[in-house]
């Protein structure tokens, strides 16, 4: 007797909707926030998420954008060193808080690495970008509690 195949949706689970953060690197001098921001406006691709890390000679902003295949070219054609990191992005609403999000994680043993607010969603909930080592885990984990997670998809194409 030859046992049937198990579905592929079993075997793989759910893959949770993530968004591109791109960490770019700038010298901390006076003007360079500007000359990255300002290529965005140019280029009507929607900042939804933004962080600056600070040091004495550099800073560290870490952004979430509506399209991260214009934001990979705005950035290349203009000669900004930058990384990327798959993200998660998850809303907050009455009973899914923050508190809840942090102890349900901490019940997996799954570390945030770092967490900043979105700026703009298409929801009226506040929605946070959270960054945990393995955000397929962490996704299943908040989307069995109930929490909203969203994608690229689900952000605003406009500022």
């Amino acid at each position: 007797m030859t046992e049937s195949p198990i579905p592929i949706e079993t075997t793989q689970g759910y893959c949770p909707p993530t968004a591109v953060q791109f960490s770019v690197f700038l010298s901390n001098k006076v003007g360079k926030m500007l000359d990255l921001t300002e290529h965005f406006d140019d280029a009507q691709v929607a900042l939804c998420a933004f962080s600056v890390h600070e040091a004495s000679d550099h800073a560290v902003v870490r952004l979430i954008t509506s399209d991260s295949k214009q934001t990979r070219s705005i950035l290349k054609d203009n000669r900004f060193p930058f990384s990327e990191h798959e993200i998660l992005l998850v809303e907050l609403s009455d009973g899914h808080t923050l508190s809840k999000l942090c102890l349900y994680l901490l019940g997996a043993e799954i570390n945030i690495a770092f967490a900043y607010p979105l700026m703009h969603n298409a929801s009226e909930d506040p929605a946070i970008a959270i960054a945990v080592e393995d955000p397929t885990l962490a996704g299943q984990i908040l989307r069995r509690k109930g929490f909203q997670m969203l994608g690229e998809c689900d952000l605003p194409n406009r500022h």
